[in-house]
């Protein structure tokens, strides 16, 4: 499975947990474990929502990939 976002890593630089954006997004803590994971993706609204909620750019909740020529 690739890792697609650093949603883990971003709730633990701001001091969260999951059960802390699970009561701000009104979402299942399952669902949030699962996107900590890259079991499964949220939306773009979503990470738009946890960038807010976390004061970051949302880019920084993307992994980047090195293009190659």
């Amino acid at each position: 499975m690739n890792n697609l976002n650093r949603l883990k890593a971003a709730l633990a630089d701001a001091g969260q947990t999951n059960k802390w954006l699970a009561e701000q997004l009104g979402k299942d803590p399952v669902t949030i474990s699962k996107w900590c994971t890259n079991t499964v993706q949220p939306d773009l609204l979503t990470l738009s929502k946890i960038a807010e909620l976390l004061n970051i750019d949302i880019r920084e909740l993307l992994v980047g990939k090195k293009k190659t020529f």
